[in-house]
């Protein structure tokens, strides 16, 4: 009988997209051993991931891992782990807004921090780009709560609400707002702004390459000349944007613009990086609003931003529209600085129990943190 080792897990909704929560404690400290795990357990490489938990989609091919931080004044230290579907690889440069939803709650129910009566406030270290954000979470009686009335599109029902304000951002994973120190940049013959206010987003005009921009999310996919395209540009900016060699990266993400169609500021189409995604990561959702307020930017002088502060900055996505919320300061050196952003989300747990793997790839015991071995 092949014996296999069971890890602690949670399946829980972030957002709009799924994935398994586990405690850093439960896993191989050491990232080499933990991707293999990671890996088996989602059933990558596989395009149906049939042998494992992921949902052959680059939203369902998610893992948060969480732990108590302990820098001063954080509560949590959370690790997001993008797990490609048909690649053995673990891509851990981004950040994802929507697992991040999940974060808090899935804490608070495993004893990592104490819930207030009525809302708690949990400030959360993102381990991917070293940033900061406050998550706030309903807990009347001091017990998470998943119901609500807050709906967020591509998500079905409603459900409590999760606010997120995230801290300094700008430059997360390319180490400024403008990692190419351009407000727009030209490659293979089309203008392109590449911004990193949370996540490296590449934004050109869908006309560019030949859409309209309002296609759905099946026309793009099976569109390989737009595709192409977009991956000619993705490789050759990557190391311009401090990203280094982005072959097997998620990020940048790829995306495309056009004057926004059922009233908001921009509509978009985003590659996560090669398949269209079903939204808006969140992230990108406020790397995007970003681009809308840079006077230059390939967005700029196609969204329709009101005036006044905070702006509300309303992207359209293949499933309906994400709403940030941008408090910006005084430019500098004519770039407009983002004093916060702020989005709305949603989450739920959906399953607990164990996640197995057979016990030649981990016995369980191996490369564990110091004092969860102990």
């Amino acid at each position: 009988m092949t014996r296999q080792t069971r890890i602690p897990c949670v399946i829980q909704r972030g957002g709009t997209s799924k994935g398994p929560y586990f405690l850093a404690s439960d896993l191989p400290s050491d990232p080499e051993l933990r991707d293999r795990v990671l890996l088996a357990i989602m059933g990558s490489p596989d395009v149906h991931q049939i042998d494992g938990l992921g949902g052959a989609d680059p939203l369902t091919s998610k893992v948060a891992i969480v732990s108590k931080s302990t820098r001063d004044g954080v509560d949590l230290d959370y690790l997001f782990c993008q797990v490609k579907v048909d690649q053995p690889l673990v891509d851990v440069t981004p950040n994802c807004g929507n697992m991040l939803a999940g974060v808090a709650p899935f804490a608070l129910e495993h004893g990592l921090i104490d819930a207030n009566d009525g809302r708690t406030t949990v400030r959360v270290h993102m381990v991917n780009s070293s940033n900061l954000c406050d998550v706030h979470i309903q807990t009347p009686g001091g017990i998470v709560t998943y119901d609500g009335n807050a709906r967020i599109d591509g998500t079905p029902g409603t459900s409590a609400p999760v606010l997120i304000d995230f801290l300094d951002t700008a430059g997360s994973a390319c180490g400024s707002l403008l990692p190419t120190g351009n407000v727009v940049d030209v490659v293979d013959g089309i203008e392109i702004t590449c911004i990193d206010n949370g996540m490296p987003v590449v934004l050109l005009k869908a006309q560019d390459v030949g859409t309209t921009g309002y296609e759905t999310r099946d026309e793009l996919n099976a569109a390989d000349y737009v595709k192409k395209r977009l991956e000619s540009i993705r490789l050759q900016i990557g190391e311009a944007m401090n990203l280094g060699d982005v072959t097997d990266k998620v990020v940048p993400k790829m995306c495309l613009v056009s004057p926004a169609a059922k009233g908001g500021t921009i509509n978009t189409r985003c590659f996560i990086p090669h398949v269209c995604h079903a939204s808006i990561g969140v992230l990108a959702a406020v790397t995007v609003g970003t681009a809308c307020v840079l006077p230059g930017s390939t967005a700029s002088d196609i969204a329709e931003v009101a005036e006044g502060e905070p702006k509300v900055i309303s992207v359209e996505h293949p499933s309906g529209e994400f709403s940030v919320e941008l408090e910006t300061g005084a430019p500098v050196k004519g770039t407009p600085q983002i004093k916060r952003a702020a989005l709305l989300r949603t989450t739920r747990r959906l399953m607990e129990g164990n996640a197995l793997v057979p016990a030649d790839i981990w016995d369980g015991k191996s490369g564990l943190l110091a004092e969860a071995a102990a």
